[in-house]
C-alpha cells in the first residue's frame, strides 16, 4: 500500500514535533548543586533568612534565603543544607517560591531531609545538618533568590 505524499508529509511533520518536544525536556534536565544555611526562629509565626551558593556549570551563584511558617512553631534553629537542583535550563531557574508542609523536632544536633519544588519545575533534594531548640508542625514558604 503507497501512501500519498500528503499523508507522508504530516507523519514527517509529527515525528519531527514529537523529537522536538523531547529534546525541549531533554534541555531542561540539567542540574546543579547548592548549599546555603537558614536561621529559623519563632512563636506560633515563624520566620526564615540565610545565604549560600548555587554551583552550575562551573560556576558559583550566590543566593538569598527568605521565608515565613505559620503553624505550631516553638525555638530557634540553624542548618546547613547541601544537595542538588535538577530540572533547570539556567541558574535562575533555582529562584522562586517552594512550599512544604512539615513537621520536627531538634533538640541540640538533629538532621533533616526534602524535596522541594518551585513554580519553574526546579527540583531541590537537599540533606541539612540542624543545631538549636526547636519543634514545629506547619506549613512554610522559602523564597529563594539570586544575589
Amino acid at each position: 500500500m503507497r501512501l500519498s505524499f500528503g499523508i507522508r508529509a504530516v507523519m514527517a511533520a509529527l515525528t519531527l514535533a514529537f523529537a522536538s518536544a523531547g529534546l525541549s525536556s531533554a534541555a531542561r534536565a540539567d542540574s546543579g548543586t547548592i548549599n546555603f544555611q537558614v536561621l529559623k526562629g519563632g512563636w506560633i509565626i515563624g520566620a526564615s533568612g540565610g545565604s549560600g551558593t548555587l554551583f552550575f556549570h562551573g560556576r558559583a551563584y550566590p543566593i538569598s534565603i527568605g521565608g515565613l511558617s505559620a503553624g505550631f512553631v516553638f525555638g530557634a534553629s540553624a542548618t546547613n543544607f547541601r544537595g542538588t537542583v535538577t530540572n533547570i535550563s539556567s541558574p535562575y531557574d533555582v529562584a522562586g517560591v517552594y512550599g512544604a508542609a512539615g513537621a520536627g523536632a531538634a533538640l541540640g544536633i538533629g538532621g533533616q531531609a526534602i524535596v522541594l519544588t518551585n513554580e519553574k519545575g526546579a527540583v531541590l533534594r537537599l540533606l541539612g545538618r540542624q543545631l538549636g531548640l526547636q519543634v514545629n508542625l506547619d506549613l512554610s514558604g522559602l523564597a529563594i533568590s539570586m544575589r
